[in-house]
């Protein structure tokens, strides 16, 4: 009996059929994750490239509206008409405009703003839309995205808050000209 296991044993270890099939099951998951990880990539990419485009064409209409000032919900509008892959933009994307001195630099807080549909109440944001003229303006944009594969590669190890989205920020800037 024991002779008959051993030459089973070593027959066993012989054989090579199935060795592909050892081989695909060790490398398809890492090949799977690689794969979704690089279509969330540029599903992330493209919707930061499209909220950098809508704020840049935004700040360029706010510039050659020279005397007028925009209001919140007009440049809100804009930016969601124009970031066309950002889902539920008008309740995900938040808006900050702030006065910087040129000549006083001291910056912009590092952490924006964001939506977080976690919490009950929208969080204050500065939005000064009554500048005085030749002021330099910081309009930073921040949008709530909620990834696609959300528990796998990229998606699984994004920085996101308690509701699962991830903040996708622009900022642009522009000098409020005179009337």
């Amino acid at each position: 009996m024991t002779a008959r296991l051993l030459r089973a044993v070593r027959r066993f270890r012989r054989s090579e059929s199935g060795t592909a099939t050892v081989e695909f099951a060790i490398t398809f998951p890492a090949m799977l994750v690689m794969l979704l990880s690089g279509v969330e990539l540029g599903m992330i990419s493209l919707q930061h490239a499209m909220l950098e485009r809508a704020m840049d064409i935004t700040v360029r209409d706010i510039r050659l509206g020279t005397g007028s000032a925009p209001q919140h919900d007009d440049i809100k509008d804009l930016i969601c008409e124009r970031a066309g892959f950002i889902r539920d933009c008008s309740d995900n994307l938040l808006l900050e405009m702030v006065q910087v001195d040129p000549r006083d630099w001291s910056g912009v807080a590092d952490n924006a703003t964001c939506t977080d549909r976690s919490e009950e109440v929208n969080p204050k944001t500065e939005f000064k839309s009554d500048a005085p003229e030749n002021a330099l303006m910081l309009l930073r944009a921040c949008a709530k995205i909620d990834p696609i594969f959300p528990s796998t590669g990229l998606g699984a190890n994004l920085a996101k808050d308690d509701s699962g989205q991830f903040a996708l920020v622009a900022i642009s800037a522009f000098v409020q000209e005179p009337e």
